[in-house]
């Protein structure tokens, strides 16, 4: 017990660090005061560039992963593993470092998802990569994919912690989306590889 109460605790922790405003800072830029104003990779490449924004990507994933990597280390069982992938996704949408002002959580959460089940997670990464391509747009690549998740987690594994995690981050993504969806729905949406204007 003790020991999942930590691993929260530290999933959270190692989730609210925010890579890309830290990436962005180390080339001299504030990331928050260009573009959508987020601290995700999307963000960090319109600002800053491809090389800082893959970084942000990988670091992000891997915050989401690692915790569930270390409850299946210590043998916690599916529920604290679950259970700390989320709070790590919580961190970085909701990170006390950042007056509780974070990204919207979609690269964690697919760290968070490939080290629980990473055949979901690669599909939800392939629909990502399909809508991205077909429409160039991170946004609705990213609803396109937190969609997917609980459904493809619930034709692979049934009913159980994951499928709760996965409709959990599905319903985050999507209402962190919010801003997103009125601007495609308006046409508004800059699509990938646009350069960003100062934040609203």
């Amino acid at each position: 017990m003790e020991a999942g109460l930590l691993l929260l605790l530290g999933g959270y922790l190692l989730g609210a660090v925010p890579f890309g405003l830290l990436i962005g800072w180390a080339r001299g830029v504030d990331i928050r005061r260009l573009g959508s104003g987020n601290i995700g990779a999307t963000n960090v490449l319109r600002a800053v560039g491809k090389a800082e924004a893959a970084g942000t990507l990988l670091l992000d994933g891997l915050k989401g992963a690692a915790p569930v990597l270390l409850a299946r280390t210590f043998a916690l069982g599916d529920g604290w593993a679950a259970a700390a992938g989320l709070a790590a996704f919580l961190g970085h949408c909701y990170p006390v470092f950042l007056r509780f002002r974070g990204g919207k959580g979609v690269a964690t959460a697919l760290g968070v998802v490939l080290a629980a089940l990473p055949a979901v997670g690669l599909a939800a990464l392939a629909v990502w990569l399909l809508t991205a391509l077909c429409f160039r747009y991170s946004s609705l690549a990213a609803l396109a994919a937190a969609a997917s998740l609980p459904l493809l987690t619930a034709v692979r594994e049934g009913r159980g912690p994951f499928l709760a995690l996965t409709l959990a981050l599905a319903a985050f993504i999507v209402a962190r989306h919010h801003a997103n969806i009125r601007r495609l729905w308006r046409g508004e949406e800059q699509k990938i590889g646009q350069r960003a204007s100062p934040a609203a």
